[in-house]
């Protein structure tokens, strides 16, 4: 017997009761089983455009913890979303892209340094199927594993990073969420002429040769020439976007590891995603959501908001041909 309410459809549970990997899931924002944008949870890719995924670690902290619990809190704010035209694209980009929630990467907590392979083998396993992904951490480190599977498949890749630091500092051990890209510079997984990073403030010493927006520089300057600066560094180069949440102001993103005051706006943030069209993305992360100091779900909606954003504009690049 079925438990749907006489007269009302079967509107519960879409991440797996919906057959079609296309098309909107409308669902009650507050029930059903949690998948990102109620996407169908599967492992199957094939017929896939975008994977999105998991990956709750964040042993690799040096300030506040939580972020493990990041793609769940993301996931759950995501449900706001799932059923709306986005603005100001006015479509869905669910109805031209192919999405699914494919979980989260398997790891042993016990054992976190077998993490950063587990990590990358998670990748290759979504790479190996010509399917992008979108990846929830957990902490920054996580960049780094899935950055080093990307490179093997595509090269160097230009790095557009958005974040309050430059994670570039000399490493002290081999988990650290605040060394991971100096490392992937020294094995050569970046190439940094068309590499830069957006919103810095904080200060590092070390120039390794990655192109710096910081944050007064943004806010000084503008959206637009900061599009430029950006199209302009990153060329047609393959392009991973990492978007540390802690660019945000902790206005906007109180619910991160390491808050750095003078930040973005949410609003700008969005409009340098919407803007980054012409660029040939093949990849995106969202990193350190950390629900414990969160208020009011105001950093894990900003978090799945960022990403929605970027798959419409994927979806964009589709429809245009790009892609």
């Amino acid at each position: 017997m079925s438990n749907t309410p006489t007269g009302a459809p079967e509107i519960i549970d879409q991440a797996w009761r919906k057959d079609a990997l296309k098309g909107s899931a409308y669902e009650l924002t507050y029930a059903g089983t949690l998948s990102y944008a109620r996407r169908r949870y599967s492992r199957d890719l094939q017929g896939v455009d975008i994977a999105v995924s998991g990956i709750p670690f964040d042993s690799a902290v040096t300030n506040r913890p939580g972020c493990r619990l990041g793609p769940r809190a993301v996931r759950a704010a995501s449900t706001q979303l799932a059923e709306l035209n986005s603005f100001p694209f006015g479509f869905d980009p669910f109805d031209t892209l192919a999405v699914v929630d494919y979980g989260d990467c398997a790891l042993n907590a016990h054992a976190p340094m077998t993490v950063p392979d587990d990590i990358a083998a998670h990748a290759r396993e979504i790479l190996a199927t010509d399917t992008a992904m979108l990846t929830f951490g957990g902490d920054h480190f996580v960049a780094y594993p899935l950055i080093k599977a990307h490179a093997e498949k595509h090269g160097p890749v230009a790095l557009l990073q958005f974040d309050a630091h430059c994670d570039t500092w000399e490493s002290s051990g081999p988990l650290d969420h605040g060394t991971m890209f100096l490392s992937a510079v020294n094995e050569g997984l970046f190439d940094v002429d068309h590499s830069i990073q957006v919103g810095l403030r904080t200060h590092n010493d070390i120039d390794v040769g990655i192109e710096v927006l910081t944050a007064p520089w943004v806010h000084r300057y503008g959206v637009d020439a900061t599009l430029e600066a950006i199209r302009k560094r990153v060329g047609d180069r393959p392009v991973y976007l990492s978007f540390d949440i802690d660019v945000l102001d902790p206005a906007f993103a109180p619910g991160t590891g390491t808050p750095v005051s003078g930040g973005l706006a949410s609003w700008q943030a969005l409009e340098l995603i919407r803007g980054l069209g012409s660029l040939n993305m093949v990849a995106m992360d969202l990193v350190e959501v950390s629900p414990p100091y969160d208020h009011a779900e105001i950093t894990a909606l900003a978090a799945a908001t960022v990403a929605y954003d970027w798959l419409c504009v994927m979806a964009q690049r589709r429809q245009q041909g790009l892609w």
